[in-house]
């Protein structure tokens, strides 16, 4: 219902609406064409039919088109250069080397004295050892010994006598140095040359700065003659105890010569480090060198 209503509406507006009617328009006949072409636009080219070029009327190939070519004559390959023969290579002479003046090979400088056993003041170490060094009470060491100029007194005691002789000995040696005018460069020696049940045999040494000379020589007295301590190759024990506890120092020496199987001298050199002031003297400390064959 609702859609009729609205087509009648509309179809009653348009037949009240007036039509329009276009107006008559005169039109003027056309003017007179010109029998005349009409020149081409600048620029366009002209057709090729309508308009052959001079090249046609020649008998040329118009342009665009190709005209066959004309054969050209074969040219010969061009000569290549023969090859160049190998020139031997002509050694250069070499100048003979002239002999160069031979260099003295260097001066060494002469090696350094060694070092006196003394102090380096030049004043004798009254409590220089043999080895230079303290030992070792709990090992054995080996050392080189050096010979020294001495004073010599050779003696003999009893065991039971020879701690004081040993000492007394030993002040005899240091008197006769001071009336000789020698210094003490060392602590004294003993040697032990021969022993047995009864006792042993020794020869007391005292370390001096210098051989006596003859006018020294001749002021010794009471036995005393010059000499030197013994050298070479030796083992180095030390005892730290009383004196009269030195044997068993000696048996410990015998028994490391068995182990080690080592030949040794049978003289025995003692040094000793501590004044033989007291035998009972627990701080007593001697040098016992051994050297083997």
């Amino acid at each position: 219902m609702r859609h009729s209503n609205l087509c009648m509406i509309a179809l009653a507006a348009c037949l009240t609406a007036p039509v329009a009617v276009p107006a008559q328009t005169r039109v003027a006949p056309p003017a007179s064409v010109e029998s005349t072409p009409l020149a081409p636009p600048s620029g366009a080219a002209a057709p090729a039919q309508n308009a052959p070029s001079a090249q046609a009327q020649q008998g040329q190939p118009a342009q665009g088109q190709t005209s066959p070519a004309e054969p050209q004559p074969v040219q010969p390959p061009p000569t290549l250069p023969a090859p160049a023969a190998p020139q031997p290579v002509q050694p250069t002479p070499q100048a003979p080397a002239e002999p160069q003046p031979v260099q003295p090979p260097p001066t060494l400088p002469n090696p350094l004295p060694a070092p006196p056993a003394q102090q380096q003041t030049g004043t004798p170490n009254p409590n220089a050892t043999l080895a230079g060094k303290p030992g070792d009470p709990s090992d054995v060491d080996e050392v080189a010994l050096t010979a020294r100029p001495v004073l010599a007194l050779p003696g003999q005691a009893s065991w039971d006598q020879g701690f004081q002789r040993l000492s007394e000995s030993i002040n005899l040696l240091r008197a006769e140095a001071g009336k000789a005018g020698l210094k003490i460069a060392g602590r004294p020696l003993a040697l032990f040359v021969e022993t047995d049940d009864n006792g042993f045999k020794f020869e007391a040494m005292l370390p001096v700065d210098r051989a006596p000379d003859a006018a020294a020589s001749g002021a010794l007295a009471n036995g005393v003659r010059a000499g030197q301590s013994p050298t070479g190759r030796s083992l180095r024990f030390v005892h730290t105890a009383p004196y009269d506890d030195i044997d068993s120092t000696y048996e410990t020496i015998t028994a490391y010569l068995e182990a080690k199987n080592i030949v040794v001298k049978d003289a025995f050199l003692e040094e000793y480090v501590g004044e033989l002031k007291d035998p009972g003297d627990p701080n007593l400390e001697i040098n016992v060198y051994v050297q083997p064959k």
